[in-house]
């Protein structure tokens, strides 16, 4: 690894000079934060050695169970990843849950720093009666029942009834509308899961509502997005234009993807549907979806038997004040939207993983500083756990970068004192085997994946995710 004229980097040759043990640095998480996390380190000090810990088998995080599978261009940021971890110092230890198999005290022993970029694995609750019925889930369990995320393989969602109704106006709620009403010929050339396509075949969903509590300027999605929705093949999008009355002067000071997006909208409303205009029978589209507005979910209603979801009692709100501040409040109306199949989108949520992290269970964060723990020398944080759920992969990546700067600057200022060497992995795997943990390598995860992307091949698909980690350790002989 050499500069300019052969020279090593700036960093590196101050490393090399000094008699310094080599900092070691542990990142728990492989998705998008942890991985770019460890990258920035990596590539700005020519020293550092980074191990990743992740609780699968397999790495990658949201890239490989949240991003759609329609979507194959955004997880190409895993050929990034890869390149990461094929680096001579950075080491990859899978089918390892940190707090349960290691704790991170444990972890503070073993480096000189200790970065948790583990993300969000929950899910905000409704808080209302009859979330609990069959025919309601999560966004984020439906979303990794069709990604092939082991904890979700047993979701088995009813996919029986005519009508589904997502809450929630963002991209996550766009993206299980794209899945539910695509061509299944479209859905089949994806790493959708097997047995996901098996259901999505035999589904009757042919309607599907966006609700959101606030207005068409305060929609999360994005006119990507969006624009994809529009054009879905064999689905109609059905919008009120009333709900956009006046909303052309509301958007003008707005920011351009603000007003681009509200255009969208706008124009897709006030456009006659193809049928009409070509004077068809109405057959064109035999399935449809729309965005509602100005909707808070009261209650889940249940069947006259009790046994499952039949709709969604919806108070009417009136926004106050304007932009994204603008706050929905109750009017007193109600009304009642019948559907068979809920889905809440309405937001991840990350868990605290040891007592030993301070973590703040109202924000659903660990409170930091630039991404310092507070009040834990040593301890840095990134991503969804640092700063809430929100954003996309690039979001994330700035994070990241952010958090690894600071972790730099604490290496570079003596904040961190790494004059007594650090055992790093050694020190863990004793620790793991005491506790029969068999770590999974790198190497160990590119025969997964080979042994996946050849059962896709067979399909016509780029890959067939196995979604049993018991079946990933057969492969590696676990």
């Amino acid at each position: 690894m050499t500069g300019a004229g052969g020279r090593a980097p700036l960093g590196l040759r101050r490393w090399l000079c000094s008699a310094a043990p080599a900092p070691r640095v542990c990142v728990v998480g492989s998705g998008p934060a942890g991985f770019y996390t460890a990258q920035h380190i990596l590539k700005h000090h020519g020293g550092a050695l980074v191990d990743i810990y992740e609780k699968l088998p397999v790495p990658f995080g949201l890239v490989r169970f949240g991003v759609a599978p329609d979507h194959p261009e955004v997880k190409n940021v895993t050929n990034t990843f890869t390149q990461t971890a094929r680096s001579g110092r950075c080491g990859f230890y899978g089918n390892v849950a940190v707090g349960r198999d290691v704790t991170v005290p444990e972890l503070q022993q073993a480096y000189h720093a200790v970065v948790l970029s583990y993300g969000a694995e929950d899910n905000r609750v409704l808080g209302i009666p009859g979330e609990n019925l069959p025919g309601v889930y999560s966004a984020r369990a439906f979303v990794g029942w069709y990604n092939g995320l082991p904890e979700n393989q047993d979701l088995k969602p009813d996919l029986s009834c005519e009508t589904a109704l997502i809450l929630g106006h963002g991209n996550v709620a766009l993206d299980i509308a794209r899945i539910l009403l695509s061509p299944l010929q479209l859905l089949r050339k994806t790493d959708i899961t097997d047995s996901s396509l098996a259901a999505l075949a035999c589904s009757k969903v042919k309607r599907v509502w966006l609700v959101g509590r606030r207005g068409p300027l305060q929609v999360a999605f994005t006119i990507k997005e969006l624009r994809e929705m529009i054009n879905l093949p064999g689905a109609r999008a059905v919008l009120d234009p009333a709900d956009f009355t006046g909303l052309e002067s509301a958007v003008k000071d707005a920011s351009r993807p603000r007003k681009r997006l509200t255009e969208l909208m706008i124009k897709t409303a006030l456009e006659k549907p193809v049928e009409m205009q070509a004077g068809a029978a109405g057959a064109a589209a035999p399935r449809e979806w729309g965005l509602k507005f100005q909707r808070s979910p009261q209650e889940v209603l249940p069947s006259a038997d009790g046994s499952r979801a039949r709709g969604v009692r919806m108070a009417l709100t009136r926004l106050e004040g304007s932009g994204d501040s603008a706050k929905a409040i109750p009017t007193g109306d109600v009304e009642e939207l019948e559907c068979g199949l809920v889905l809440s989108s309405i937001g991840y949520r990350s868990l605290p993983l040891d007592p030993a992290v301070p973590f703040d269970s109202q924000r659903g964060v660990i409170p930091n500083s630039s991404g310092r723990v507070e009040g834990v020398p040593g301890l840095y944080c990134s991503g969804w756990v640092k700063r809430g759920p929100t954003g996309v992969i690039i979001t994330t990546m700035n994070d990241s970068f952010d958090t690894a700067q600071s972790l730099l600057e604490d290496l570079q200022g003596g904040v961190l004192d790494i004059s007594t060497s650090r055992e790093g992995f050694g020190l863990v795997e004793s620790i793991l085997h005491s506790r029969g943990v068999r770590p999974v390598s790198f190497s160990d995860w590119e025969k997964i994946d080979a042994a996946e992307v050849a059962r896709g091949k067979a399909a016509g698909k780029p890959r067939e995710k196995i979604v049993d980690p018991a079946e990933m350790l057969r492969i590696i002989g676990h």
